[in-house]
């Protein structure tokens, strides 16, 4: 990579919360070294009104994205709708970052030119306030961005970002995102060495990706505190039981050294090692797949 070839400008909109969305700027750019990349980030917090996203998301035009990611728990609702056909009316390249609700609207999305990323693993929290506090929705979602982090979720979602990132700086044509990350997923394209510590994360996946239908359940359905309150309370245990699991898989790896490691280098490249003392090492077939020039057999 040249460095003539300049800066992509990365923006990021979060409307509402999902696992990914506290941390997905420093995905990018773990050590804040990157010099390929410029990110801007603009949240509507955890308000996703059509209101909110009306008064906020306009300021990302003035940042003018070469990609724009918007983040949101539910794309189908009326304020993440309107970010996303303000997005398409400008011609940005676009993908949408969400859980599971999101998979019903993946043919409108290809139809729109849209890239996406859903994670069914990525649950709806407990929120019912007699049970959710602060304290009780941090711990859910550090429980729940432990599992994204261990199982690989969080290594699709940042490789899937820096491909595009590439074929940006090669001024390429671009191919956006379509990947719906299921246990399947988590199966064939995780790091693990070790098949325990591999069954376990997709075990831990699993149990995450099943939270939604309790919570939903707690949440929208049942009227009787009686009966809902111990829902919530049940679907943050398997959260909590799920991150142990997660924790497990990797000391697994760990003990053995065969931790994979995949630092971005200061110009945006793939790098990757193997072993704690190993420096990391350029993955040239990686890159190149990225860019479509890896030989057809």
């Amino acid at each position: 990579m040249e460095e003539s070839l300049g800066k992509v400008k990365i923006g990021v909109f979060k409307c509402g919360n999902v696992g990914t969305a506290p941390i997905f700027e420093l995905l990018l750019d773990e050590l804040a070294q990157r010099k390929d990349i410029t990110v801007r980030t603009i949240t509507t917090g955890s308000k996703m009104s059509l209101e909110d996203v009306k008064d906020a998301f306009p300021k990302i035009f003035e940042f003018a994205p070469d990609l724009l990611v918007l983040i949101s728990p539910n794309p189908t609702v009326s304020g993440p709708a309107a970010a996303r056909a303000m997005a398409i009316q400008n011609g940005i390249n676009t993908v949408v970052l969400s859980d599971a609700v999101a998979k019903r609207m993946i043919t409108d999305l290809e139809k729109q030119g849209v890239g996406y990323i859903i994670v069914l693993g990525d649950p709806l929290i407990g929120a019912r306030r007699e049970f959710l506090d602060p304290v009780e929705m941090a711990l859910f979602n550090s429980n729940i961005m432990k599992v994204l982090a261990v199982t690989g979720v969080f290594r699709l979602i940042h490789q899937e970002i820096d491909r595009v990132i590439a074929v940006l700086k090669e001024k390429l044509a671009v191919r956006l995102p379509r990947l719906l990350i299921d246990t399947e997923t988590i199966r064939d394209n995780s790091d693990f060495m070790n098949p325990y510590a591999k069954a376990k994360a997709m075990a831990a996946y699993h149990i995450a990706s099943k939270i939604p239908e309790i919570n939903t359940k707690a949440c929208f359905m049942e009227k009787d505190d009686e009966k809902y309150i111990p829902l919530v309370a049940c679907a943050h245990e398997m959260a909590q039981a799920a991150a142990k699991l997660a924790e497990e898989a990797r000391e697994i790896e760990k003990y053995s050294d065969t931790v994979v490691r995949k630092p971005h280098s200061k110009r945006g490249e793939p790098l990757t090692k193997t072993k704690l003392m190993q420096s990391p090492k350029f993955d040239d077939d990686l890159y190149r797949k990225w860019l479509k020039t890896l030989p057809t057999n």
